[in-house]
């Protein structure tokens, strides 16, 4: 018997892939108390995993349509420079337990994944446009690989001072829009999957400008340089097999 595929599957499923993006803090529950070695440290890691899933991001928009591809890292790159700008007109806003420069940074990271999920919901719509089978197995693979990304945002959060559960909830709240995007891109399969590889591309670029501009000189600032690159290179090796093993 196949099951029908209505809007409320689609949107549980999506609402599923956002959910798991929580389960990345987990691990940092263990230690209440992280050293500042450990910051640099975790900005190493994540900026491993975000230019592996930048890539991931590139290589899909690629294979899909390459100018708008490009032209989407070029908008991600000017929207979240632009977005960097206005907070640093806005004084010093807190977020939960951070403030100043660390609730800065967190609104950048927040809002760079946020942005990522816009396509990855698309991603999530469009597949069960396809088929039933197509969009169970892209909300699998998107749902697994939203678990690294919720680390990578809550070790940004959680050692400067936020609480895991409300890393944990930070991360669900940067992937609210994979179930808001996923009803209307199943909807409108037709109009939104020529957008697909703009969205992807705009994420990526996001992601990469933020580990240039942001997490690389958190990485240097208690790491030497060729320790910060074994620690990228590793953690984008591990998101990378990690991607290999759910495909």
């Amino acid at each position: 018997m196949v099951l029908e595929v209505t809007l409320t599957t689609v949107f549980i499923a999506a609402l599923i892939t956002a959910l798991t993006t929580g389960l990345g803090a987990l691990p940092l529950a263990i230690s209440k108390k992280i050293d500042q070695k450990w910051l640099s440290i975790g900005a190493a890691i994540a900026a491993g995993l975000m230019l592996a899933a930048s890539h991931s991001l590139i290589q899909e928009g690629l294979a899909k349509q390459e100018w708008l591809t490009l032209a989407g890292m070029v908008s991600g790159l000017v929207l979240v420079y632009l977005a960097y700008r206005w907070i640093e007109n806005q004084g010093s806003p807190d977020v939960s337990e951070l403030k100043g420069a660390d609730a800065k940074k967190a609104l950048l990271i927040v809002g760079v994944m946020t942005a990522h999920s816009f396509a990855e919901g698309i991603g999530v719509g469009v597949s069960y446009g396809g088929s039933r089978d197509l969009g169970v197995f892209i909300t699998a693979a998107i749902a697994v690989h939203n678990i690294p990304e919720g680390l990578a945002i809550a070790l940004i959060l959680v050692p400067r001072g936020m609480s895991v559960t409300k890393a944990a909830g930070w991360s669900v709240f940067s992937s609210l829009p994979q179930p808001l995007m996923a009803i209307p891109a199943y909807l409108f399969v037709s109009t939104f999957k020529p957008m697909l590889p703009f969205g992807l591309g705009l994420a990526a670029g996001a992601m990469i400008w933020m580990v240039f501009a942001e997490l690389l000189p958190d990485a240097n600032k208690k790491l030497e340089p060729a320790s910060v690159g074994v620690v990228i290179v590793l953690a984008f090796l591990g998101m990378m097999a990690f991607q290999l093993a759910i495909h």
